[in-house]
């Protein structure tokens, strides 16, 4: 039997061998991971989207024109309609899952409220939809070298530009994700 171990708070980096288009280059922030299955938002793949376009949508009025130009990521292919802001720190939001002491996934419509006024948290990534495995699919998948796990780094999600997240999360952890082959291991 695999043995279970909590990539809740970590990274999933995928390795050069994931050809599906929707995990292919991708790095991804486990939001949760239990028994039940694991839940990840891609932090790397920029939609065609900014904020304005979603504050449009939703009918919020802008007071902060610097949140316009705020990239949305696309978040995975499970429930694309669904908008997640990953922020630090915590604040009061309505709909809110403390993933860590500093790391907060809120989906409630205060948030971008509050964004868009320029009063939201100091840190955020916002995406549409998110990544899904059911129970010891992702253990399976990390196990059959289709990923790297490793420890967050903040400065992968909040400072480091989109483009870029792949190769500095692998860096974060000394490696040259160039370097690897399709038969590399884990982590």
């Amino acid at each position: 039997m695999m043995e279970t171990h909590s990539f809740t708070n970590q990274l999933l980096i995928a390795m050069p061998r994931l050809n599906d288009p929707n995990f292919n280059r991708t790095v991804s922030y486990v939001c949760e991971h239990n028994a039940d299955g694991a839940v990840a938002i891609i932090i790397n793949k920029p939609t065609d989207y900014n904020l304005a376009f979603i504050f449009e949508q939703m009918h919020i009025p802008v007071s902060h024109p610097a949140a316009n130009q705020m990239p949305v990521m696309f978040g995975g292919p499970v429930q694309p309609d669904r908008g997640f802001v990953i922020h630090q720190p915590a604040g009061t939001w309505r709909s809110s899952l403390h993933v860590s002491d500093d790391i907060v996934v809120t989906t409630s419509h205060d948030i971008l409220e509050a964004i868009a006024k320029g009063e939201g948290p100091s840190e955020f990534l916002v995406a549409l939809g998110y990544a899904g495995w059911s129970p010891l699919q992702l253990e399976a998948e990390v196990a059959s070298n289709y990923w790297l796990n490793c420890t967050l780094d903040i400065d992968v999600l909040f400072h480091t530009p989109a483009h870029l997240r792949w190769e500095f999360a692998a860096r974060s952890m000394g490696i040259d994700i160039h370097q690897l082959g399709d038969a590399s291991g884990h982590a």
